[in-house]
């Protein structure tokens, strides 16, 4: 059953990205709502299968790769409609959607076993550490994407090409609202991941911070995001800059998530 929901919310996902990326082409309200159904029905359908891997397992399921890159694509999506219902982007989809695909495809490739705790992971930190770090991270997928929009409609701009794509992308000035608005949530939450996980840590392991691989880049992640908006908040740094280093602090992420697993290294190869 667990297989089959997964599955499910992979192909929505699929027709979902399929179609974001149809809409950059074409401005049609029909392609839009198809995108939202697909993107929705997969949501809903994946939410139920973390809820019943959840009950079968007897934990929360983020504790292998498989598990731990599902749930950070299902943060990715709750983000987006979160973002929708609030700003209504035009186009997002277009640039966050792909991504979700391409990270459930992934874990779709991983073990989907499932095995017990070990006793370093049968704590109530697991939850509120984990939890705190997807969404974290997740707020700063979106803002990756809302910087990716930042320079395609910036390279609109210069060349003066004020038609089509242009007049369908939100403006400079909204994007870098958006982007700063999503960084001022995802670093509190990364914060305080950090600080829950050096907790945790000290709990386990009699020590609140072993460098391990994930921490460190963590740390690095964090220094980037805190320069962003130390940058913005005292040198004013707002736009291009902005964007970028956003989309750098998102690749830092890609690197600590997928990166540690690939090397199977540290304390968290299987969060």
């Amino acid at each position: 059953m667990g297989i089959i929901l997964f599955e499910l919310a992979l192909t929505f996902y699929f027709a979902a990205a399929i179609v974001s990326i149809t809409e950059l082409f074409k401005d049609s309200k029909i392609t839009s709502k198809i995108m939202l159904f697909s993107a929705g029905t997969g949501f809903a359908i994946h939410t139920i299968s973390i809820i019943y891997r959840y009950v079968t397992a007897g934990h929360i399921p983020i504790t292998n790769p498989h598990e731990a890159t599902s749930f950070f694509a299902w943060c990715i999506v709750l983000i987006f409609f979160l973002l929708q219902l609030r700003y209504k982007v035009s186009l997002l989809s277009s640039f966050i959607m792909p991504v979700v695909f391409f990270m459930m495809l992934a874990s779709s490739m991983l073990s989907r076993e499932i095995k017990p705790l070990s006793p370093d992971l049968q704590s109530y930190w697991l939850g509120i550490h984990t939890v705190l770090a997807f969404l974290g991270n997740a707020a700063f997928a979106l803002a990756f994407g809302i910087g990716c929009m930042y320079l395609v409609q910036e390279h609109y701009v210069k060349s003066k090409r004020l038609g089509g794509l242009f007049e369908r992308l939100p403006s400079l000035q909204s994007l870098d609202e958006i982007n700063y608005r999503l960084i001022t949530i995802g670093f509190p939450l990364l914060t305080l991941a950090i600080i829950t996980g050096a907790l945790w840590a000290e709990s386990a392991w009699g020590r609140f911070w072993s460098w391990d691989p994930r921490e460190t880049w963590s740390l690095v992640t964090w220094f980037i995001y805190a320069i962003i908006l130390h940058a913005r908040l005292v040198a004013g740094w707002r736009g291009k800059r902005a964007a970028l280093l956003s989309m750098i602090g998102f690749l830092t992420i890609l690197i600590a998530f997928f990166g540690i697993k690939l090397l199977r290294k540290g304390l968290h190869v299987f969060l």
